[in-house]
Formats: structure tokens, sequence, C-alpha cells
């Protein structure tokens, strides 16, 4: 059992690239951007209500950077997440000031969002780079002998970028070094870059069937920690796709050629590694010289 002063720390990363989710309220309307936070909204206040330590983070991901969501500079909370008082209406006013956050923030964000070029990915994996800092920081804050338990839920909603292949796994293997677990909620199309991370941490993966019923997914799956999710019966685990993308097109390749200095991977030979510049002595085949015949004596 967790002692009454551990810190349960969770990190929402909400995936709200303005490009996907304006071409999704034209294919589904009943299921638009606003609809997925008020889902999100549900399991933090779910998370916080659960017990007075626990805390909260969300931050935004879009294809510009990252935003914090909650808390904000302009909290009343204050970037720690300390607790505030109850209100004279029985209403417990941390889960009021941080839905009212939440909502002043991401309206602020999207209206600022231009869209420039062809620069249309959701930059995820430097979202989950924040994310990391920010449990680290929550970390260094803590009294002597107080324990944190941290885990980050991506709600994830455009496709994958292979472009971002060498910081997702930095920053896969970095949290797996912490401990700390990645969970990942697809909401479109599936991905390997997201199943290798929550395989490789401990977490779990699950491609919602229904896009409506995303808050009753949050609530069943994703509210109970690592502790609590053996005792109950979870979706099963799928199938990771570990494929790696080259270093040269960032195509995700099955077989391919790796340098034995950097471990750069490439999906064709070069003689020369393009990211460490080691140049390779290549064995020629050896050339039988053909031997001589002797003259037939007379």
């Amino acid at each position: 059992m967790a002692s009454d002063d551990e810190i349960n720390l969770l990190v929402i990363v909400v995936d709200v690239n303005p490009i996907w989710w304006g071409q999704q309220a034209q294919r589904e309307p009943e299921f638009t951007l606003s609809k997925c936070l008020d889902a999100v909204i549900v399991l933090g206040n779910s998370h916080m209500a659960m017990s007075r330590t626990n805390k909260l983070a969300v931050i935004a991901s879009h294809c510009q950077g990252s935003h914090f969501l909650y808390p904000s500079k302009n909290s009343k909370t204050g970037s720690n997440g300390e607790e505030a008082p109850s209100s004279g209406d029985g209403k417990y006013e941390l889960l009021s000031v941080a839905n009212d956050t939440i909502a002043e923030e991401i309206r602020n964000l999207m209206s600022n969002i231009e869209v420039r070029g062809n620069l249309t990915d959701t930059l995820l994996a430097g979202s989950l780079a924040k994310a990391l800092c920010y449990i680290n920081r929550v970390a260094k804050e803590m009294e002597a002998g107080q324990e944190m338990k941290t885990r980050i839920l991506v709600v994830k909603a455009a496709d994958d970028s292979t472009l971002q292949y060498m910081n997702y796994m930095n920053v896969i293997f970095a949290a797996q070094k912490k401990s700390i677990l990645i969970d990942a909620c697809v909401l479109a199309s599936d991905s390997g870059l997201l199943q290798q991370a929550c395989d490789i941490t401990g977490g779990l993966y699950l491609k919602i069937p229904q896009k409506v019923a995303l808050a009753q997914y949050l609530l069943w799956v994703f509210l109970p920690d690592g502790e609590q999710r053996s005792h109950l019966v979870l979706p099963p685990p799928v199938h990771v796709d570990y494929r790696a993308a080259c270093f040269c097109h960032r195509n995700l390749i099955e077989i391919g050629y790796v340098c034995s200095v950097c471990l750069s991977i490439f999906c064709n030979f070069s003689p020369i590694c393009t990211t460490c510049d080691t140049a390779f002595k290549i064995q020629l085949p050896q050339i039988v010289k053909a031997k001589k015949k002797k003259p037939k004596m007379m």
C-alpha cells in the first residue's frame, strides 16, 4: 500500500494538432477537440480527487511546440499544484481552478497557432521531453524521505512522424531509466513509436474503438496506476512494431545496415557513415590466380 505522503504525479500530453482536429470535425462532428479535452479534464479531476497528494499536469502538443495547460504561470495553485481550500458551496476548489485554467489556456493557445508551410507534424517527442523535465523538477522540490510515483499519458491524434525517431528513443530510454511509465491512448491510426514506448517502460497502449467513449476508456484503463492495474482485467497487450527508422530517409525498415561506431541505421550500404564520418574497410574477394600448367615432357 502507498503511504499517505506519497505523491502520485500524472502528466497528460494531449495532441491538439489543429490540422488533424479540423479534419476530424468535418468527418465526425460529434467528436471534436473540446469533447476530447472534456474527457481529459474528467480524468484529471478523478485523479486529483482520489488522494490529496495526487498531482496533475497537462501539456498540449501541436505542430509548433508544446504548452503547459495546467499548471500555468497564472494558475492560482502555483507551479507545484499545491492544494487549494474548499469553497463554501462544498465544491473542491482545486478542481474548479484546474478546469478553468485548462479551458483558458487552450483557448489562448488555439487562437495563436499559425500553421506555416509544411510543418504539420505534431512535435510529440518534445512534449514528452518537457514532461520528463517537469517530473524531474517536482522530484527536486520534494521533502527529504518523500516518495513519488510518476507516469505520462499520451492522448495521440495525428499520425506518426518518423523524423522524430531519435528524439522518441532518447525520451523513451530516459523514462525507462527513471522508472516512469508511458501510457498511450490513440484516437486514430496506430503508432509504432508509442507502442515501443509503452512496451519498454511498462505502460499500456490502447487504440480506442469508439472516440465518443473516450472518457469511459480513460477512466477504466488509465486512471489506475501501475500497482492497481495488476488487480484489474485490462485490454490484452498489442503486437509491438519494433521497426527502426533509417537515418538517411527516415523510413521504417526491417533489415538494414548499422554503423559499428555510432549505431546509426541505414537502409542502403555506404562505405562512410554519414553520422560519425567513420570510413569502413571493405574486404574485397580474393582473386585466385590461375595455376600455370607445366609443359608436358616429350
